[in-house]
């Protein structure tokens, strides 16, 4: 059993309010037209192993209190999941931080299902809402844009608790998605070391249920040994000393 405190998140943010002399295709906006910067409306997140997707909204348009709250909940977090999440949610809060004087925060460890979709895969489409058709017959829920509009123009309650509810949807999907996708990528956290055990054990779910696959030697000529989970059934690679030390282990089990 993995000890990696895992955190699937998702943002539903608002756009800028602006100052416009008319509608259509093609506006170049400047800056000097924006009336209202634009902010985060509410960051849903659940931990791996949990039931419970948790919410945190803005205070009609103010957003510092979401960040300074979120951010903690963020640095508790082994590991952060989200679709996009490297060029979307992480900078989307760190521009927010930024405009609201918070500081920084470190970099973290995460994993991106949209970034593990397009490197492995050679799908139509690599949208969170495809990928929970193709995969789970369940995309994401609509999301009209009067939603943004009663929010942002009108603060209405009830906007704000539909808002919430697609978006907690939306993180209860990118698990579920990630779970898919999962097999298919290199660990970014060692779950066996985390959990006080040696590196020959599963790095993806910490199982000492593993076996060797194949010996293989690089083109600089280093050995390296394929081990497969017994457990998770995913496959991993050790250098000679961790495969002795696995081959120690499994003698004195008598394996």
């Amino acid at each position: 059993m993995s000890d990696i405190k895992r955190l699937y998140l998702d943002i539903e943010t608002s756009p800028d309010v602006v100052f416009s002399w008319k509608a259509g295709y093609k506006l170049n906006i400047s800056h000097d037209s924006i009336v209202r910067e634009r902010a985060i409306i509410c960051v849903c997140y659940k931990w791996e192993g949990e039931d419970e997707v948790h919410s945190i909204t803005w205070d009609k348009w103010d957003d510092k209190r979401l960040l300074e709250r979120f951010s903690k909940i963020m640095l508790s977090a082994d590991e952060l999941v989200g679709h996009n999440i490297d060029k979307f949610d992480l900078k989307w809060i760190a521009g927010r931080n930024l405009i609201n004087g918070l500081p920084p925060l470190p970099q973290q460890k995460t994993i991106d299902t949209l970034k593990i979709a397009r490197k492995h895969f050679y799908l139509n489409s690599n949208r969170l809402d495809y990928l929970g058709h193709l995969l789970l017959g369940e995309g994401k829920r609509d999301a009209p844009y009067s939603l943004w509009k009663r929010i942002c123009l009108h603060n209405e309650r009830s906007a704000m608790d539909d808002m919430v509810s697609y978006c907690k949807q939306d993180v209860i999907l990118l698990e579920r998605i990630y779970k898919r996708l999962v097999a298919y990528e290199t660990p970014k956290t060692h779950a066996g070391v985390l959990g006080g055990l040696d590196r020959w054990t599963c790095p993806h779910c910490a199982s000492e249920n593993v076996n060797l696959s194949k010996r293989r030697v690089t083109s600089k000529g280093i050995i390296q040994w394929q081990m497969k989970c017994g457990d998770c059934s995913r496959y991993y690679s050790v250098c000679n000393k961790v495969y002795r030390d696995y081959c120690v282990a499994k003698t004195q089990l008598g394996g």
